[in-house]
């Protein structure tokens, strides 16, 4: 029997999937429990539709990762940090900083995670930033740190 799983089911398959199960075992397991329905049209019509509007999702995202990653291509970010002695630091410059200052400077929004800097950002002075925008796209950015 062909079932569409709505579910992940261990050792069977991931959700949306079209699977061959014995007839009891989707009767007795899967449809009581609502990890399944049957693989009649209208369940194989509303899996393409899904289908296909995950595909115009991920395609709008994508282009909306490109048209950030263009607008910060060459940007500079300013941040101000408290310093001790010459340009060390007292903290360090947090990757929410960043997005905070982005977010101030350049009316861009991003998620911190999405920010990764090489080496902890503790003295003042010029550093790089690369920003993973989608798994496709991503941008670096130059973040100049001054003392408050």
């Amino acid at each position: 029997m062909k079932v569409v799983l709505s579910k992940d089911v261990k050792d069977l398959g991931k959700a949306g999937q079209v699977v061959n199960v014995a007839e009891g075992y989707a009767r007795n397991f899967l449809f009581p429990r609502k990890l399944a329905t049957a693989a009649d049209a209208g369940a194989m019509k509303q899996i393409e539709t899904k289908k296909k509007m995950l595909e115009l999702k991920l395609e709008h995202q994508l282009a909306e990762a490109k048209e950030i990653a263009e607008r910060l291509k060459g940007t500079k970010v300013t941040v101000k940090g408290k310093t001790g002695t010459g340009t060390k630091l007292y903290g360090s410059i947090t990757h929410q900083d960043i997005a905070d200052a982005l977010l101030k400077q350049h009316h861009i929004k991003l998620d911190k995670r999405s920010i990764h800097v090489a080496d902890a950002i503790k003295t003042t002075g010029t550093h790089e930033a690369s920003i993973k925008l989608h798994h496709d796209v991503s941008a670096t950015i130059s973040v100049e740190v001054v003392a408050e």
